[in-house]
């Protein structure tokens, strides 16, 4: 037997049951839906049409075994269909990833097992707090790394919270993690730049180009990955920034937009740089001849490409620089740290924040301050230094 049971102005019960249990008392589920839609609530047939639909929905639910009431639902569970009902559908292939990343290496270890409705806000505040690095270093682990799990966090429980699930949301009275990991950018300097230049002069043409680009335009990885001949001016020399390459869920390639409005951006190159790259347009046509059958790419015309044509994997860069690095003697910072590289040279040179915050495709030039802050100090206290001759000879004067 199923029933509706009206229980306010837009809220109803429904009712299924599902036998008798030992003790000869009959077996209930239950499960309450609102209707917020007001024109439905005053027609009499339509809405008795929709509650038989839903009611017979949760009837089959509860028939074939899929219904599991919130009181004895755990988070892996409800995660189960966050990820299929949900995150699969809304959130971007790059989010997704990074989601489930986090709730796979922090968040189903601690919580996991955990019934859904008895989730305290002291039991996020222990998963942040406690949190490991997965290699099982003992360095400690980054709060951008705290930061995505607790977003992560946020995102299912609202779920959780619309879909009627739990009542309260424990991780609405947890703060999120500040951002207080203020350590100084790893860089070359203009020598260790030189020395890195001349190592990769044996090193096939499109990485020369990679390295070239990083730091002379301070792209991204993605970025690199992500760029067309079409968006190459060699006339006027500049590159337009639309696209990058990221690895998406299962690890799987995915063409994305910029980052954020800012980061599609048009970057002037050097003279030396357009030069270089003209030199490389040219040999990458002679090694699209030489493909010839092999070549399958027909949509794109990736600057860095396989011998095939398709676009490098977003690990590739990333693994050839660390094994080149360390067979050159180069010293080793990340393939990342050479944007930064680049805005440190920059700042170095005089330009100023605003135009290297442009440069770079930040959101808003309070992250390029926050990030080369001691750069900029630095920069700033040699300014004062040469201006100090001419107060100097000022005083003197008097």
């Amino acid at each position: 037997m199923a029933s509706i049971q009206r229980r306010g102005e837009n809220s109803f019960l429904l009712v299924v049951e599902t036998g008798y249990d030992a003790k000869g008392k009959r077996k209930k589920r239950t499960k309450t839906i609102r209707v917020e839609d007001k024109p439905l609530l005053k027609t009499t047939k339509k809405l008795r049409d929709y509650l038989e639909s839903e009611l017979h929905k949760f009837k089959i639910e509860v028939e074939a075994g899929e219904y599991i009431a919130p009181e004895k639902m755990t988070l892996e569970t409800f995660i189960t269909d966050w990820e299929t009902k949900y995150a699969v559908k809304e959130l971007e292939e790059t989010t997704l990833s990074n989601y489930l990343s986090h709730i796979k290496n922090h968040i189903l270890p601690a919580i996991g097992s955990k019934r859904l409705d008895q989730i305290k806000p002291m039991h996020i505040i222990n998963l942040l707090d406690e949190m490991k690095r997965v290699d099982g270093s003992s360095i400690p682990i980054s709060e951008r790394t705290k930061q995505d799990t607790y977003l992560t966090l946020r995102n299912i429980f609202e779920r959780a919270i619309e879909w009627e699930v739990i009542k309260s949301n424990p991780v609405k009275n947890v703060k999120k993690p500040k951002a207080t990991d203020d350590r100084e950018v790893n860089v070359y300097d203009e020598e260790e730049v030189e020395a890195m230049f001349k190592a990769v002069e044996n090193e096939p043409f499109h990485w020369r180009m990679f390295l070239t680009l990083a730091l002379a335009a301070g792209l991204r990885r993605s970025e690199n990955l992500g760029l067309e001949w079409s968006r190459v001016d060699l006339e006027k020399g500049t590159i337009d920034i639309v696209q990058g390459i990221t690895k998406g869920r299962n690890g799987r390639p995915v063409i994305k937009g910029p980052k954020s409005k800012n980061s599609k951006r048009i970057i002037s190159l050097p003279s030396s740089v357009v030069e270089e790259m003209k030199a490389y347009h040219l040999h990458w046509k002679k090694e699209k001849m030489k493909s010839d059958e092999l070549w399958i790419e027909e949509k794109h015309q990736w600057v860095f490409c396989n011998l095939d044509g398709t676009h490098f994997y977003p690990d590739t860069p990333t693994t050839w620089w660390r094994r080149f690095t360390k067979r050159v003697g180069v010293r080793y910072i990340t393939l990342h740290d050479l944007r930064h590289t680049s805005a440190t040279l920059l700042i170095n040179q005089g330009v100023h924040a605003k135009i290297i915050s442009e440069r770079l495709g930040h959101s808003d030039i309070r992250i390029t301050m926050n990030t080369y802050g001691h750069v900029l100090q630095k920069a700033d206290q040699e300014a004062a230094n040469k201006l100090d001759n001419l107060f100097a000879h000022k005083l003197k004067a008097k």
